[in-house]
């Protein structure tokens, strides 16, 4: 995916006035931003990643045209390759250390305590191909966990950025870590409606809104 296909929301304000990847909302939120400066107001106009809940930092400045520009040139700049080199591959001649490499397997020092280490002896395939179980089925079994744990994470970041001024927002805030999704819905029912949809929309991993 490259950086102007990334799926990003714009807010003038509390109302959502785009949504989709950055190359189609960005230009919607240029003419907002271009409206409130004719204004001489505030600037009140957030794009933020649907991903991250990050805010997208563009340069507002010119006209539609030399705004294009350089958002064009931003994301070249962007997506062009960087000049680290990766090590050389390994030559015939090179000496090997543990691993496998040529399997994406790579040696590592672990510290385990003796009855570990017997334990690990006693399984199938030795110590490592056990090691690689245990952390796949741990891995498996924390995934789960660790997508609510991101998720909220991300709310709360655009909470943080939209409603921070909200009445309820602390409670929102402990609701939202807490898991209580009829405790969240309750304290942001009084916030924009565009606001609590797109909470909805960045918590969808973490609760199953009706």
């Amino acid at each position: 995916m490259t950086w102007l296909n990334t799926p990003c929301t714009a807010f003038e304000g509390s109302q959502r006035i785009a949504t989709g990847a950055l190359n189609d909302v960005a230009p919607v939120a240029k003419r907002a931003v271009d409206k409130w400066a004719a204004s001489n107001a505030p600037l009140a106009v957030l794009i933020f990643s649907d991903v991250t809940s990050e805010v997208i930092e563009l340069d507002w400045r010119g006209s539609p045209d030399e705004f294009a520009a350089r958002l064009a040139a931003q994301a070249a700049a962007m997506e062009a390759p960087t000049t680290d080199h990766q090590p050389a591959a390994e030559t015939a001649s090179s000496p090997r250390g543990p691993g496998r490499p040529k399997l994406g397997v790579v040696a590592r020092e672990v510290t385990l305590l003796p009855r570990h280490w017997e334990w690990l002896g006693t399984q199938s395939g030795g110590a490592s191909v056990a090691l690689r179980k245990l952390v796949e089925d741990a891995s498996r079994a924390s995934g789960v966990q660790d997508r609510v744990r991101q998720c909220r994470a991300v709310g709360y970041k655009f909470m943080s950025a939209m409603a921070g001024h909200e009445p309820g927002f602390e409670e929102a805030s402990r609701a939202l870590f807490a898991g209580d999704q009829a405790g969240l819905a309750a304290r942001i029912a009084a916030w924009p409606v565009d606001v609590q949809a797109h909470l909805r929309k960045v918590l969808a991993d973490a609760f199953f809104w009706a």
